[in-house]
């Protein structure tokens, strides 16, 4: 295994989330999979490969990268029933966390793009909370949950620790 290569995130428009990633984080698009111009992904063979509901079709599908570390694919999907998106209570992946090298300037952008705070800056969990850290978590504009993290001062290992968690290179 070599590591993670992306995360994938159904929603509703593409244009907007496009434009919410760029102007909250700085998101860059790395490639179009699927456009409007393309015949849209359905059938059976893709509700089988994809598990998405009978009758519903991929019309667009997006790569965008966020500084460093694994991409995020973006698909907007028309299908029957779609849900509201899983919070972190809910089973299955449930929040996208981004690194960020200063929190309050961080989560003014966010916010400025659209992105609603669920509450104040607070400290992280126990191996996280090294000094300067600070977490607060976000909704994106269709609900999708994200997290602002700032670690400047890396985590805590105890002797159990199997590995490290990779973090993004320092800005120069």
């Amino acid at each position: 295994m070599l590591g993670v290569n992306h995360l994938g995130m159904t929603v509703p428009d593409m244009d907007e989330a496009t434009k919410f990633f760029k102007e909250a984080f700085g998101a860059k698009i790395a490639y179009d999979g699927l456009t409007l111009a393309d015949e849209p992904r359905e059938g059976e063979t893709v509700e089988r490969q994809l598990g998405i509901p009978q009758g519903g079709k991929i019309v667009r599908q997006r790569m965008i990268v966020i500084g460093t570390g694994p991409g995020i694919e973006l698909f907007e999907i028309k299908a029957e029933p779609q849900r509201q998106p899983v919070g972190l209570s809910d089973y299955g992946i449930n929040h996208l966390s981004i690194s960020v090298s200063e929190i309050e300037p961080a989560l003014e952008q966010a916010v400025k793009a659209g992105a609603t705070a669920l509450s104040e800056i607070h400290g992280n969990s126990r191996y996280e909370d090294t000094p300067g850290n600070a977490s607060v978590y976000v909704t994106a504009p269709w609900g999708g949950l994200i997290e602002l993290q700032c670690i400047p001062n890396g985590y805590y290992y105890s002797t159990s620790s199997e590995t490290k968690v990779w973090i993004p290179p320092k800005k120069e």
